[in-house]
C-alpha cells in the first residue's frame, strides 16, 4: 500500500510543481509589467514632449504625437496593473488591445513608408525600445486574463480543487 501511495505521489507532485512554476512566471511577468510600463511611459512622454516643445527645425509632428499617445496608452496600462479593481481590468485591457493595434499598423507603415512615420515608439515594432512595445502588451493581455490574475481583480471565482 505504501508503495502504491509513493507511486502516485510523485505524478501528483509534478503536476503541483508544474502548476506552482507556471503561476509563479506568470507572477513574475505581472511584476515585470508593472515596472516596465511606467519606465517606457517616461521615457517615450520626454521623448514626444522634447520633439513637440523643444527641437529645433521639427517639421512633422506625427512621429511626436505617436510617441505621446504611446506614453499615455503605458500610463493608462500601468494604472491597471497597480491597482486591481474591475474597472481598472477593463481599462488595462482595452489600452493593451489598442496598443497592439498600433504597434502593428504603425509598425507595418513604417516598412512601407518610413518617411511618413519618421521616428516614433511604435516605428518598426518598436525596434528603438528594444521591441519592448511589440511584445510587452500581448504579455499584459497574456497577464490580465490569467485564471489567479481573473482572481484578483474579482472577475473570476477561485476554483476547489
Amino acid at each position: 500500500m505504501s508503495q502504491q501511495t509513493s507511486q502516485t505521489q510523485p505524478n501528483g507532485a509534478t503536476a503541483a510543481n508544474a502548476s506552482d512554476s507556471m503561476s509563479s512566471l506568470v507572477s513574475a511577468i505581472g511584476y515585470i509589467l508593472a515596472v516596465s510600463y511606467p519606465v517606457l511611459a517616461l521615457s517615450t512622454g520626454t521623448r514626444a514632449v522634447y520633439q513637440l516643445f523643444f527641437k529645433q527645425g521639427v517639421t512633422d509632428y506625427l512621429p511626436s504625437i505617436l510617441s505621446g499617445v504611446a506614453a499615455l496608452c503605458y500610463l493608462v496600462a500601468a494604472l491597471g496593473f497597480a491597482y486591481r479593481r474591475r474597472w481598472t481590468w477593463r481599462l488595462s485591457v482595452s489600452v493593451l488591445a489598442f496598443e497592439t493595434a498600433m504597434t502593428l499598423i504603425v509598425g507595418i507603415w513604417s516598412f512601407v513608408d518610413p518617411a511618413a512615420v519618421g521616428s516614433t515608439v511604435w516605428r518598426h515594432f518598436g525596434a528603438d525600445y528594444g521591441y519592448f512595445p511589440f511584445f510587452q502588451p500581448i504579455l499584459g493581455l497574456i497577464w490580465l486574463f490569467w485564471p489567479a490574475t481573473l482572481h484578483e481583480y474579482g472577475l473570476k471565482r477561485k476554483q476547489d480543487g
